[in-house]
């Protein structure tokens, strides 16, 4: 069994950073793929970054230059970090591991194990 736990979250000024870190247990290593979701209030969630099983990370277009995806793998921790943040960046941040259908790709990727989620508010 995977479990994913997320951490970081917070309360943030517009223009701020934050680093979230998620913590993979189980049968799970940097070969797979993983990524961060987000979902905002009243929004479907919705992928922030996808991180592949050869450490290649893709973004959606309004994360890229802003966010950063990383994995730790003696820590076996996926982060996020998140510079130049903006009010539209608040909500639920989710991360993601081990495909169970579809690719590791933007928008493609359906996968097995998610976290519980880490709030993640930035104020004007």
């Amino acid at each position: 069994q995977v479990q994913l736990v997320e951490s970081g979250g917070g309360s943030v000024q517009a223009g701020g950073s934050l680093r979230l870190s998620c913590a993979a247990s189980g049968y799970i290593a940097s070969t797979h793929c993983m990524g961060w979701f987000r979902q905002g209030l009243g929004n479907e969630r919705a992928a922030v970054g996808i991180r592949d099983g050869i450490g290649r990370s893709t973004y959606a277009d309004s994360e890229k230059g802003r966010f950063t995806i990383s994995y730790d793998n003696a820590k076996k921790t996926l982060y996020l970090q998140m510079d130049s943040l903006e009010p539209e960046d608040t909500g639920t941040y989710y991360c993601a591991g081990i495909l169970r259908s579809g690719v590791c790709r933007l928008g493609l990727a359906d996968f097995r194990y998610w976290g519980q989620g880490t709030q993640v508010t930035v104020s004007s």
